[in-house]
């Protein structure tokens, strides 16, 4: 190593430019926090003071702010409960006004259809009354009151006549079957629908005994794209191919 070179590092070191050394004594780590820490304790402890002494000067008070936020979720939870108990109630009573809805539109329909019939029962009497009284030869087998209407489901009719047995016939008892001839369109094509079916000819529906006056209603079903026209009603007396009377009449 050259001579002019140790001697520079040696002035660097030792010479006046040299850097400053100095001794200070060696502190443990456990010696530091011992001190530091009661202060940042206190200097936290401070702030939070200040702070807390901010909000009093402000109007807000932890402590009741605490206590009145308590108070809310008391009410909170109460008022859930109550709400639940509440909607319990509500479905409660909506599933009884509903049985009871259904219980009073099934008694309004049984009542509707008992004043119907009670007042065809009447039309009835009154008109074989009025046989009775008037001392009119009547026909032997009559039709009275032949209607045709469209029934609840589509596609349903019904149909309703009086048959009245007058002069006489009286004296004996009329056997004998219904017959329906239902005239229709569909897609612009015109058939003819008979009831009973050929497979069922002694449908009991169908059958007629009685004496002096029955009273018959009678449903049929048909395609709901069917259109009915009109309904032809035959009666036909026991052993006898040829109807014994018939008589037509339009949907209503």
């Amino acid at each position: 190593m050259p001579r002019g070179y140790s001697l520079r590092q040696f002035r660097r070191k030792f010479g006046i430019s040299a850097p400053r050394l100095a001794v200070r004594p060696h502190v443990p780590w456990y010696v530091r926090w011992a001190v530091i820490l009661p202060f940042l304790l206190l200097v936290g402890w401070l702030v939070w003071w200040a702070y807390d002494v901010g909000l009093a000067f402000a109007g807000f008070h932890r402590g009741q702010a605490e206590q009145e936020l308590t108070q809310l979720r008391d009410q909170i939870a109460a008022l859930k409960d109550e709400n639940a108990k509440l909607s319990g109630h509500a479905a409660s009573f909506e599933r009884q006004a509903q049985i009871e809805h259904a219980a009073n539109l099934e008694t309004a329909k049984q009542l509707k259809a008992l004043n119907e019939e009670n007042a065809s029962l009447q039309e009835d009497l009154a008109f074989v009354q009025n046989l009775t009284v008037s001392g009119k030869r009547a026909e032997e087998l009559s039709m009275q009151r032949f209607k045709v209407e469209r029934d609840t489901l589509p596609g349903e009719y019904r149909c309703r006549l009086l048959l009245v047995q007058g002069g006489s016939q009286r004296a004996k008892e009329f056997q004998g079957r219904l017959q329906l001839l239902v005239n229709v369109r569909l897609n612009g094509t015109r058939t003819v629908v008979v009831f009973p079916q050929e497979n069922a000819a002694q449908d009991a529906a169908y059958q007629l005994n009685f004496k002096y006056y029955q009273r018959i209603e009678r449903s049929f079903q048909l395609p709901p794209d069917m259109s009915v026209e009109s309904v032809q009603v035959r009666i036909f007396e026991r052993g006898v191919s040829e109807p014994k009377i018939k008589q037509d009449a339009s949907l209503s």
